[in-house]
């Protein structure tokens, strides 16, 4: 397999800042934060809690602006796009994965799954035969008709991905996706995250305090007081390879 650093970069964040104006002045959530993402690639964000991890999510993403540097995803610049713009890419290059799960309660879950579809206006046939193999993929091919709260969190999650994956976004952005999972479940979302960047070359960025989640990541960036660091570590593909065996038999 071709390295990650091979290919044309697939999200370039430089001098990046973001702040934020609160009755008591203005905060300030990032400060100069650069990072480059290629595609295979997954690159895990971690720092304590309150450091900006979710707002550089949110502005690498496209779901908010910085105030200060540029932020090109898939060829767009999102500094400068339209908000129809930022709309059309969020549909069809870009998948999210929350903490939280996100899911609509009074839907199924493949009806979750069929949500982004039906927005990109996809035709039925298609809409069912794309959910009922992102759910085999996840392994809910028996849970399509379950409610959310009819589902343990790990499915739930495991729901959040396959919904991610429905558009096939060339970049998933997760916040925290174990947090709020045991451990054993953790690691099976976590071997299904890892599968998805290294097996279809899809780009991750990834918020977490999991350890056994930045052992298996490409690249580990710390962000502490909205200050991004840590970025020239790069782990080989043999690495990788090695941290799964000892995922699997630890």
């Amino acid at each position: 397999m071709t390295d990650a650093d091979d290919r044309e970069p697939l999200l370039v964040a430089e001098g990046v800042s973001r702040s934020f104006e609160t009755a008591a002045g203005t905060a300030t959530a990032l400060v100069d934060a650069s990072v480059t993402v290629h595609p295979g690639e997954l690159v895990v964000v971690k720092g304590p809690s309150g450091s900006g991890k979710t707002t550089l999510l949110n502005v690498l993403s496209g779901l908010d602006r910085p105030t200060g540097g540029t932020v090109r995803l898939d060829d767009v610049e999102l500094t400068t796009a339209s908000e129809a713009q930022l709309v059309d890419l969020r549909r069809r290059s870009t998948g999210f994965v929350f903490q939280s799960f996100g899911l609509v309660p009074v839907l199924s879950a493949a009806e979750n799954v069929e949500l982004p579809l039906r927005l990109l206006g996809v035709a039925a046939d298609e809409r069912d035969a794309r959910v009922a193999a992102l759910l085999d993929s996840v392994g809910l091919a028996q849970h399509a008709r379950q409610r959310p709260t009819e589902l343990s969190g790990g499915q739930q999650q495991r729901v959040g991905i396959a919904r991610a994956l429905a558009a096939d976004p060339r970049i998933l952005f997760a916040d925290e996706p174990t947090g709020q999972l045991d451990s054993m479940t953790g690691r099976a979302v976590m071997d299904l995250l890892v599968d998805l960047v290294h097996g279809q070359g899809i780009a991750a960025v990834v918020t977490t305090h999991d350890p056994l989640l930045m052992a298996r990541a490409d690249r580990v960036l710390e962000l502490h007081d909205g200050r991004l660091g840590g970025g020239a570590r790069r782990r080989g593909r043999h690495a990788l390879e090695l941290d799964a065996v000892a995922a699997v038999s630890g």
